[in-house]
């Protein structure tokens, strides 16, 4: 089964969102600025959502761990 494009840039979108907040709460422990610990997450959210949305094609372009059930395949 293949995926659309569109789907791999929703997922980009919402991990983005999960991920960007837990840079900025670890910047902000790390820091204790929240100017700083906004920086750096806004700085991340845009090249991290361009390199997994890459990694997600890549993955999505490789058969590695898929296989095509046969009709003896079955399930109990």
């Amino acid at each position: 089964m293949r995926e659309k494009h569109y789907r791999s840039i929703i997922k980009t979108i919402s991990w983005r969102a999960v991920g960007t907040l837990d840079t900025m709460i670890i910047s902000y422990f790390i820091t204790g600025n929240l100017i700083m610990a906004v920086s750096i997450g806004s700085i991340e959210v845009v090249t991290k959502m361009i390199l997994y949305y890459f990694h997600e094609r890549a993955w999505n372009a490789s058969n590695f761990g898929r296989y095509k059930p046969t009709q003896n395949d079955y399930s109990i």
